[in-house]
């Protein structure tokens, strides 16, 4: 079962952010990284919403500023 977006959203700052964090995430267990939550799920984006949703994967926030876009 995937974690409600509300949830989600407490780990993240944005909706873009949670969506760039899970599709690089997905990338990684399916090259083969293992998973780090106890699931019986085997959907790459399913593991690694739960993986983000408890911790178990953060999410580097990128500093702004002038020089960047």
């Amino acid at each position: 079962m995937t974690p409600p977006l509300e949830e989600l959203l407490k780990k993240v700052d944005s909706k873009y952010t949670l969506v760039v964090a899970a599709a690089k995430r997905s990338r990684q267990l399916m090259e083969g990284h293992p998973k780090v939550v106890d699931t019986p799920s085997h959907k790459p984006v399913t593991i690694a919403l739960l993986e983000i949703n408890e911790g178990k994967v953060t999410v580097d926030m990128p500093e702004t500023g002038p020089d960047r876009c």
